[in-house]
């Protein structure tokens, strides 16, 4: 007997799925906007990106618009950023030798909103962490709210996110940061009442109504948004053990259901009541009190719910909490592995003289100033020499990392070659040893090609060049080899 074949459902097509998402919201605003969200999310998403202030400023980034044919609009609630239009005949954000060199981030508007939600200044260096940080956008954000001078832990439990993570922070030029790689539930137990800060831009559904190139519009299921739920609250409860009393917490999803938003900040107002209060800001964009049957405290009102149509932005999700209280919560011990075991070594004071006197002398470039300024000793790896936080040589030396500081460069037989990504960062303080590249040579140079003329006859042979063009822009190191400028671009910009 034959056995009846059994009948599966069509999968709904991506417009049926719009429907269904749409439907979902629909008990949350009046008929009006309900018809203006519909209709703003069938406009294509405005391409947006924030500046790098490690490495550039907003003065040039406004020239950017005349150099390139865009027209540029401020973001209102984040001073480094801008919406781009790009005119007919322009070059594309994504394809400048800008981006290359890490002098923007393109990042979508509402994502900028987590990290300016933090009252924080330049003034005193920080310990923050943002306990789910990968691809990096929002962590080379708070990089640059502490001009580079507070200790940032970029973690991400996904080990296959971890590399992408690292390229970020490097072609970003960031000092002080630690690249770490464990679970975020367990970062409270083992850091209690430590950071100033911390950042939990939770992984969710990612219903946010606006189609991007990291937020596909998905089919969700129910059973998917409670397990993401139940989540999402253990992970803002680790964060608020992670937090020092006082301390500030952002929670931000890029999702708009209830029960990944204002459903996760009520079940915490709840768990550590009179230990945990949110903090009203200036955006008028108020989180809904009840949604599904389920009534919240009155207080997610004062989070920030992101409708497209208010902001002409994808949908999003974020709130501004403090500590006010201990928590009382279990702790355990971090993982440890002393740094000794990692084959990373402090160089001697000789050493240092040493590489400080060989920069200064080849490039004009003062190390020993940076190294102050910043707070940084220099580590050796082999042939390699990083420049390590002092804060996280001091008080986090034990725990197992996956990235830390800047590579400074590598000794060679030829010498001392300074890194790539050190250079692009300082690269206005190298003022010596440059090699203006013709203009019809740009093109070949950046596609990884090298350079041969009567010019590169002159040059010192061995000697490593800071590649600039008319304009005095960085477009990386060249060796001078015999009658050629071997080009020591990496290979991702190529």
């Amino acid at each position: 007997m034959k056995r009846k074949r059994k009948e599966v459902a069509a999968e709904p097509n991506p417009a049926e799925w719009e429907a269904r998402s749409l439907e979902r919201f629909k008990p949350l605003l009046n008929e009006e906007e309900f018809k203006q969200l519909v209709e703003e999310i069938r406009s294509p998403l405005p391409l947006a990106f924030r500046y790098n202030p490690l490495k550039t400023t907003r003065e040039t980034v406004l020239g950017l618009a005349n150099r390139y044919h865009w027209s540029l609009e401020p973001i209102p609630f984040c001073p480094t950023g801008f919406r781009v239009s790009e005119l007919e005949g322009a070059i594309p954000v994504s394809q400048t030798l800008e981006h290359k060199m890490g002098h923007y981030y393109i990042q979508e508007a509402a994502s900028m909103l987590p990290v300016e939600l933090f009252r924080m200044t330049a003034a005193e260096p920080e310990l923050c962490l943002d306990l789910a940080a990968s691809p990096g956008g929002k962590t080379t954000h708070l990089v640059s709210r502490g001009e580079d001078h507070s200790l940032v832990f970029a973690n991400d439990s996904s080990a296959g996110r971890i590399q992408a993570l690292r390229v970020v922070l490097q072609n970003w030029g960031a000092l002080n940061t630690a690249v770490t790689q464990f679970p975020g539930e367990k970062f409270g137990a083992w850091f209690a009442d430590t950071f100033d800060r911390v950042l939990i831009d939770a992984p969710c559904s990612m219903q946010g109504l606006r189609t991007a190139e990291s937020h596909d519009v998905r089919p969700v299921t129910d059973r998917e948004i409670s397990s993401l739920s139940r989540r999402q609250a253990n992970l803002l409860a680790s964060a608020f053990q992670a937090v020092k009393v006082g301390g500030e917490v952002v929670y931000s999803t890029c999702t708009l259901v209830p029960e990944e938003d204002e459903a996760v900040i009520d079940a915490v107002l709840k768990r550590f009541a009179g230990k945990v209060e949110v903090i009203q800001t200036n955006m008028r964009a108020p989180g809904v009190v009840s949604a599904g049957g389920q009534e919240f405290d009155p207080e997610v009102q004062k989070s920030i719910r992101l409708w497209p149509n208010r902001f002409h932005t994808a949908g999003f999700f974020a709130c501004l909490l403090r500590k006010t209280g201990n928590l009382d919560l279990p702790v355990a011990s971090p993982p440890y592995r002393p740094l000794e075991r990692t084959g990373f070594s402090p160089l001697r004071a000789k050493e240092v003289r040493e590489l400080e006197s060989n920069l200064l002398d080849a490039y004009g470039f003062n190390l020993a100033k940076e190294l102050d300024r910043y707070r940084l000793d220099l580590v050796g790896y082999g042939s390699r020499v990083y420049a390590f936080p002092e804060r996280m040589l001091v008080e986090f030396s034990g725990l197992p990392i996956q990235s830390t500081g800047l590579l400074v460069g590598e000794q060679t037989a030829d010498g001392f070659v300074p890194a790539h990504e050190w250079v692009s960062r300082f690269f206005n303080s190298f003022s010596a040893n440059r090699f203006v590249v013709p203009e019809e040579w740009i093109d070949a140079w950046m596609r990884g090609e090298n350079l041969t003329g009567p010019a590169v006859s002159q040059q010192n042979a061995g000697s490593i060049l800071v590649m600039v063009d008319s304009d005095g822009r960085y477009l990386g190191r060249g060796k001078v080899s015999g009658e050629r400028i071997k080009n020591l671009l990496p290979h991702r910009l190529v």
